[in-house]
């Protein structure tokens, strides 16, 4: 008998819970969002809804990466130099050594390492080299480019790369579905740019271009 008049009470207090759950659930997934003020190059604002990535998602510290034996040298400078520079800061325009952009760190990287090719922005390296095979797009080394050819980063494997992030600096950061969705393409730079030698290549700079193209790599996150 006192179950059957407990019994509407239970319903409702069960219903209540329920909506309490989902409304807390929905306002967790509203905070892990972030709206961005995007400028296209004409000028024009573009909203857009980017989820707010962990910090522990954008990872500085080093990272092993397997490299073909016939290659590893090169690679292996590369791997280098990218390594002396995780946890350097996001500076518009900048090459280095302390702070940089997406390009500019890409560019500093294969300078010490050994290869000789003019600095730019992300969309004059895209002009510049040749895209890869498709099974060399994940590679390590291989230039993937996202936003529409606005952001730059180096290849570590298929999981991750190396760039230099506007709000995180110079890190590692794996390929989840935010970066997936994403890239525009890859491309390789080739060995014959390996013109300067790799002792020289640290104390060797040039201007950084300041080309409206530039411009645009200040709008990744």
């Amino acid at each position: 008998m006192n179950f059957r008049r407990l019994f509407p009470y239970l319903v409702v207090a069960c219903f209540a819970f329920s909506l309490t759950a989902s409304v807390a659930a929905q306002s967790s997934e509203a905070e892990s969002r972030q709206t961005n003020i995007t400028l296209e190059a004409n000028g024009s604002k573009r909203l857009e809804t980017e989820v707010a990535v962990p910090a522990a998602v954008e990872d500085g510290r080093p990272r092993s990466v397997r490299l073909p034996g016939a290659v590893g040298g090169i690679n292996q400078l590369l791997l280098t130099a990218i390594q002396s520079h995780l946890g350097a800061s996001y500076h518009y325009t900048g090459t280095g050594p302390n702070s940089f952009d997406c390009s500019g760190f890409v560019w500093r990287s294969f300078q010490e390492a050994g290869f000789n090719f003019n600095r730019g922005p992300a969309r004059s390296y895209w002009a510049t080299f040749a895209a890869p095979p498709k099974e060399e797009q994940f590679k390590f080394g291989t230039l993937v480019f996202f936003s529409g050819l606005t952001h730059i980063g180096i290849v570590a494997d298929e999981k991750g790369f190396y760039h230099s992030s506007r709000h995180h600096g110079v890190v590692y950061s794996p390929f989840n579905d935010y970066w997936l969705s994403r890239i525009d393409g890859f491309r390789r730079v080739p060995l014959e740019s390996t013109a300067t030698p790799a002792s020289s290549a640290k104390t060797k700079a040039t201007k950084p271009a300041t080309t409206v193209l530039a411009v645009a790599e200040n709008n990744e996150p």
